[in-house]
């Protein structure tokens, strides 16, 4: 009972849907990985007691504090923050750079919200596909002997959407938690550009487009 229900088992018993969905749920889970070894990173408590150095330094108008605090290339704060000691804290230099380092905060973030949409379509196609098998069975003129010929379209049916299903579950909680993290560090950048304005010199009023 457990062999029929390994892995490669439930592929088979699933269709040709099933390899889109196992190729999909690869590349979520990638990314998946990759954005929490990003977000672990930049968000560590090592990070954020250097990020609070960082703009206290900026608002006591320390430029030398700064300096050394900035690593090089550093993270998308120290970068954002460089710009700010090199250009000064200017409303259209700001805006540009937070734009650029949108790039690096919400990678990938097109490419697993359409996982999340795709998968139970697949899934849902999986379950098209299933039932016509079985009505075809069902409907032709060839005398049906073994019963499971039918189930095994039913299987298909059942198996690609509850694996469409689960693919969509398992990538948005992540994707979630992700956006989280992006408004976080939107926020961030905020608050450098303010506590640069603050110490370095006044400049126009600005904010950022959410």
């Amino acid at each position: 009972m457990m062999e029929s229900w390994d892995l490669f088992s439930i592929i088979e018993r699933g269709g040709w849907v099933m390899w889109p969905l196992v190729a999909v749920s690869v590349v979520a889970l990638a990314i998946t990985l990759e954005r929490i070894w990003f977000w672990g990173r930049l968000h560590s408590n090592r990070e954020t007691q250097r990020f609070r150095k960082l703009l206290r330094a900026f608002r006591n108008g320390d430029r030398s504090k700064a300096e050394e605090l900035i690593d090089t290339p550093g993270n998308v704060y120290d970068q954002l923050g460089r710009r700010m000691l090199e250009e000064g804290p200017d409303d259209a230099i700001a805006v540009e750079v937070i734009e650029e380092l949108r790039g690096q905060t919400e990678r990938f973030s097109g490419i697993l919200s359409s996982i999340i949409t795709a998968s139970p379509m697949l899934g849902i196609l999986g379950t098209v596909t299933g039932i016509i098998q079985s009505f075809e069975l069902l409907g032709g003129t060839r005398t049906l002997v073994d019963p499971r010929d039918v189930s095994a379209g039913i299987a298909e049916a059942l198996i690609t959407t509850a694996g469409g299903l689960v693919i969509a579950l398992g990538a948005l909680f992540p994707y979630m938690i992700f956006r989280a993290q992006s408004e976080k560090a939107l926020g961030r950048f905020e608050a450098i550009v303010t506590a640069a304005k603050q110490g370095l010199g006044p400049t126009r009023n600005w904010s950022v487009k959410r």
